[in-house]
């Protein structure tokens, strides 16, 4: 049965709007990923904009926990039903239904369409919910509803705003099955099992704990996915069934080791974290040190780790992505899109790892010299904290060397740990906006943008805000707010194109132009006072010119790269500027400098054709089969403004461009650079910019052939070169003649040196004597400020620099170590460098002598 399908057509059937799944980075700033399948629809419940005109809604939203307050990430393997990545079957009334229709549609789906057995299903209400207890007993016998107090059955979406009580469907799952003391309704056992929580959003909390009625209560339900199949297959963990089997199979087949439940939470960990990984690449996040792409990489990593502890030792995680596709493809088609290049970035990333862990493995060796019995807890956490060692990965290597570790000082340092991270989380990073744009919207509707065909217009003052986005009536000179027009010419921040700036003649300037739920608004500082309800003229800088040329280029350079790179070509950001562009795209490696200049020449022979650009409207449907080109992230409705520019490319696009590629006039890539494993960025110029760019370039060429006295510049540098090598020559036999002989002993047919050195460094020198002399022993010392350097040399002569060097060091306060040729150390006392001299002496001696 195709759990997914069935809720979403049998809401469908009771008038609900079927949502697609929105981005897994949501437009909530306080929120690192989409958590919950309420989180598109956040704005609706808390009033910031009106309920759509169907106000049912049925959704199956892919979620991530793993950062920040939602993260369920440690948890992920150990349990049946925790998990990075999952997907929430939702219905939502905005304002519509309530909890009679919520009830009586949720026990029909569960009884009916899964066919679940009623003898074995349970519900719990909120301890005051009276209402919703004597709904549920035309549906279940009352002695099978369980009141709970707010722990359990109370939601809210913070400490203010709407909220109200929950009721809960429970399967038991069978006590023949379970046993353990958390086996009852409501505790953390799996015996009842949660399948389906319905939220009656009924109220609005004030700063001081008051619940307000609301005058439209809402209905916000959830059912997990993985666990509602779990149930259906009759198995009692999430990762038994079809959802994670088949992953597990691919994970058993790469290693050659059978998955045993018991002992296999490492396959469980791999399975999941796949599942996520593959995801957030396909929708455009990226691994890196901060943010979400620094979750994503923690992702892999810890997968990679497991991966190291079933016996994986060069990247295998990339060989899964497939099985992903197979299970996911067809629901969500643009896993099976991305896939090659979400492979690649993924083995990459891989393999930096496995590299990571062999220098983990090299501190873990270097710890295990001084351990006795205990092994330290500051290098078993920096193991976690910085080579990505888990705890059980130390534990396990150190147990088959009969150690134990201090984990009381490891558990100190995590603790200490959690709390930064806790105290250090302030959201995703952007900028959160608050106002009344519900108000707005309700009043005035969403504002129309003419800024395809003019630049400048007559429009109205609708509204004009603070910078709070406080409404005022009126701005004086000198200040900056907001302005809503009934009609306007600039266009807002979209599609990495910036927003545009102008004037509103005479009146006010304008700084910048960004867009709040549907509203296309501009930041202004006003010339003379202005006041709502007047007539201005609006009218777009002429940078809108040089923007557009740079957001057809760059469409122009994304055909580009396809044509020049292959097919996994993907964008992965980009900003179009007024004297720039950035284009990130999916690529596995630099660009070769041929293959820039081929990228670069397909751009500027596209440019020459003058293809004239055409922009038209359609449904998504047939804007996909045209073959146009979309960005995963960007909101599109059920119609699409499509961008041509006849064969050469064409996108899905919302911004401005130009009427034929020749307004271009000339595209120079100006730097190709890497932006994570797997993502590459390209930095070019066009129009004005790119003479400017020549213009600097030829300034370049003329200063370096005045500096070079040269008007070939390469021959230039040849000379410099020449010059450079016969200079470095001279010096060398300058200070080669200014090295202190060194006088050297004979025990036993072998050449001691043991001496300080002022000139030159102590390695350099060691490894002079070692060259020169057939059997040598020597060890050097230099002061340097309130330190002082050894090192110690050995070849053909029964000494070991390693052990020689470790008697000695202590006596200048220091330490050291090394190969039995050759050692280096440091010592923090030169006062007691002629004590360790003759001991260094007096140890040669005795180890040399017959």
């Amino acid at each position: 049965m195709d759990v997914r399908e069935a809720y979403l057509k049998f809401f469908e059937s009771k008038g609900h709007a079927r949502i697609p799944s929105a981005p897994l980075v949501p437009e909530d700033p306080t929120l690192l990923f989409n958590n919950a399948g309420m989180v598109p629809f956040k704005s609706i419940f808390t009033g910031e904009v009106p309920a759509p005109e169907n106000p049912r809604a049925t959704s199956c939203q892919t979620c991530v926990r793993a950062g920040g307050k939602h993260n369920d990430l440690e948890n992920v393997g150990h349990t049946a039903r925790h998990h990075t990545f999952f997907e929430m079957l939702g219905n939502f009334s905005f304002g519509d239904y309530f909890k009679e229709e919520a009830i009586a549609y949720a026990w029909e789906f569960v009884t009916e369409v899964l066919e679940l057995p009623k003898e074995k299903l349970w519900v719990t209400v909120h301890d005051s919910d009276d209402e919703a207890e004597a709904i549920w007993q035309k549906h279940i016998a009352a002695d099978r509803i369980v009141r709970m107090g707010d722990a359990d059955n109370f939601w809210q979406m913070g400490d203010t705003g709407p909220c109200g009580p929950c009721s809960e469907i429970f399967i038991d799952q069978g006590a023949e099955h379970f046993g353990g003391p958390e086996d009852y309704l409501g505790g953390d056992g799996d015996r009842f099992l949660e399948i389906w929580n319905l939220v009656f959003m009924q109220y609005e909390r004030d700063k001081a704990g008051n619940l307000t009625p609301l005058p439209k209560p809402s209905i916000d339900t959830g059912m997990g996915l993985e666990r509602v199949v779990a149930v259906k297959e009759g198995v009692f963990s999430n990762y038994d069934s079809s959802l994670f089997m088949p992953l597990i199979r691919r994970v058993e087949t790469l290693i050659g080791k059978p998955y045993v439940y018991e002992s296999g939470a490492s396959y469980r960990v791999i399975a999941d974290h796949i599942r996520t990984v593959t995801f957030l690449l396909a929708q455009g996040v990226n691994f890196s040190n901060e943010g979400r792409g620094y979750v994503l990489r923690r992702i892999l990593r810890r997968a990679v780790r497991h991966g190291y502890l079933l016996g994986f030792t060069a990247p295998f995680m990339h060989d899964i992505v497939d099985t992903v596709v197979e299970l996911m493809g067809r629901q969500y088609p643009y896993l099976g899109e991305k896939a090659p290049a979400v492979k690649e970035q993924i083995r990459l990333e891989e393999a930096r790892f496995f590299k990571t862990i062999e220098d983990g493995i090299a501190l873990f060796n270097e710890e295990l010299k001084q351990t006795k019995t205990v092994f330290s807890g500051e290098t078993a956490f920096k193991l976690y904290d910085t080579f990505g060692f888990p705890l059980d990965l130390t534990e396990d290597m150190l147990r088959e060397k009969g150690l134990t570790l201090d984990t009381e000082t490891f558990e100190r340092l995590m603790q200490a740990q959690r709390e930064r991270a806790k105290a250090a989380w302030k959201g995703s990073g952007d900028a959160h906006v608050e106002g009344d744009f519900k108000a707005l919207l309700e009043t005035f509707g969403e504002n129309t943008f003419v800024g395809y065909d003019r630049t400048e217009t007559d429009a109205k003052i609708l509204a004009l805000l603070s910078d709070g986005f406080e409404r005022e009536e009126s701005l004086h000179a000198r200040h900056e707010g907001w302005v809503l027009l009934d009609r306007t010419p600039f266009y807002a921040e979209s599609g990495g194109q910036v927003g545009d700036t102008g004037v509103l003649a005479g009146k006010a300037e304008v700084l910048d132009t960004k867009k709040f739920f549907g509203l296309n608004l501009s930041r202004i500082r006003a010339v003379e006072t202005l006041t709502v309800g007047e007539t201005v003229r609006a009218v777009v800088d002429e940078s809108r010119a040089e923007i557009a040329r740079h957001h057809s280029a760059t469409h122009l350079l994304h055909a580009a790269l396809y044509e020049e790179l292959g097919e996994h070509i993907s964008q992965a950001g980009s900003l179009v500027e007024a004297d720039r562009l950035r284009f990130d795209f999916s690529h596995p490696k630099a660009l070769s400098p041929e293959e820039i200049a081929a990228v670069e020449e397909r751009v500027n022979f596209v440019i020459r054709r003058n293809i004239a650009g055409e922009t038209r409207e359609m449904p998504i449907d047939e804007a996909k089969r045209s073959g146009a080109k979309a960005q995963f992230g960007e909101k599109y409705g059920d119609r699409v403004r499509v961008v041509r520019f006849g064969d050469a490319s064409v996108e899905l696009c919302g911004g401005t461009h130009v009427h034929a590629t020749g307004e271009i006039g000339l595209f120079a890539i100006v730097k190709e650079s890497g932006v994570s494993a797997g993502v590459r960025r390209i930095e070019a110029v066009c129009s004005q910019a790119a003479y400017d760019h020549f213009k600097q370039q030829r300034h370049l060429l003329h200063t370096a052939e005045a500096e070079v006295k040269n008007r070939d510049v390469l021959a230039g540098i040849e000379r410099l070169k020449e010059q450079i090598k016969t200079l470095k020559s001279e010096l060398q036999e300058a200070q080669n003649a200014a090295k202190e002989s060194l006088e050297a002993e004979t025990i036993g047919g072998v050449k001691v040196f043991v001496e300080t050195i002022k000139n030159g460094d102590v390695k350099s020198r060691i490894d002079e004597l070692k060259n020169i002399n057939d059997a040598v022993a020597a060890m050097l010392f230099q002061v340097k400020g309130d330190k002082v350097l050894i090192a110690a040399g050995v070849k053909n002569a029964p000494v070991k620099a390693g052990d020689w060097i470790k008697q000695i060091a202590p006596i200048l306060g220091g330490g050291g170590g090394g190969r039995p040729d050759f050692a280096q150390a440091g010592g923090k006392d030169p006062s007691k460098l002629p004590e360790a001299i003759e001991a260094a002496k007096a140890y040669v001696a005795k180890e040399l002598a017959p």
